[in-house]
């Protein structure tokens, strides 16, 4: 063959090998990129929802400190704290809250108190008032007067609404700096958990208070009633245990009696 043939170039020809680069010529040249991992952080309590990053980044964009002081009234990261709860704390919660057994429940919450309860099950109670209590009227007055028709009575609602949630807001904010002043230090959010859950028995009251016998109605409001009060006053004890403030565990519990009488003069008459 000739000298000339030899020295063309024959990798574009059909069926031609590629020349095999020599493995010391490849070593020298290959650089091995830089590894770029990614970790998923733990899903815990404090680190939720925070997706993945690459390693060694810094996390300082991710967590936000509640601000402190006033600061953190206005800022929304300082309750994200007390809505960490899932389904079974609240359940165990509300179950605690049929039975008041003497401070039970403010052990349960003293590591983690929430306002989740507080929220929802006013919310629901104000719902269920106004339904059940226009629902309730109508066939207390349709028992009597077979010709009675249907009308909802929408001013149920604004009782409900203003009454529930005032009651839920306002008594706790009183007893805190009520104590505050006497020398005890209470906390405000576990007082707020405290009431807001002892309202869950006058949900369930509320639909068997459907029942048009009056002094069955009387029997079930005085045994909500009797229940959710022992349930504030026993655990409100535990926490000024040790002080003379007897008076005001008896204050909430005819405050917690009063609001039950309320629900069924005005609600369920």
């Amino acid at each position: 063959m000739d000298e000339s043939s030899k020295s063309l170039p024959t990798s574009h020809l059909l069926g031609s090998v590629p020349a095999v680069i020599s493995e010391e010529k490849n070593a020298s040249n290959y650089e091995v990129p830089e590894a770029n991992l990614q970790i998923f952080p733990p899903n815990s309590r404090g680190e939720r929802g925070r997706g993945y990053q690459t390693l060694g980044s810094p996390t300082e964009g991710f967590e936000q400190q509640p601000a402190n002081g006033w600061k953190g009234v206005f800022n929304i990261s300082s309750y994200i704290q007390f809505f960490d709860v899932d389904t079974d704390i609240v359940l165990n919660r509300l179950m605690s809250s049929f039975y008041p057994s003497g401070g039970d429940f403010s052990h349960k919450i003293d590591a983690n108190p929430d306002l989740y309860g507080l929220i929802w099950i006013s919310t629901t109670l104000v719902f269920v008032l106004a339904a059940f209590g226009n629902c309730a009227t109508y066939l207390m007055q349709k028992h009597s007067d077979s010709s009675t028709s249907w009308s909802f009575d929408v001013s149920y609602m604004n009782v409900a609404a203003g009454s529930v949630y005032g009651y839920v807001i306002v008594v706790p904010l009183a007893f805190y700096f009520l104590l505050q002043y006497l020398g005890t230090k209470p906390s405000l959010v576990r007082f707020w958990c405290l009431w807001g859950y002892s309202l869950f028995v006058f949900v369930v009251s509320s639909f068997l208070l459907l029942i048009p016998v009056e002094l069955l109605r009387w029997i079930i409001i005085i045994l909500a009633g009797s229940s959710s009060a022992c349930f504030v006053a026993l655990n409100l004890r535990s926490y000024i245990e040790g002080s003379d403030l007897s008076l005001m565990v008896v204050a909430a519990f005819f405050l917690q009696m009063a609001l039950a009488i309320f629900i069924k003069v005005w609600f369920f008459p």
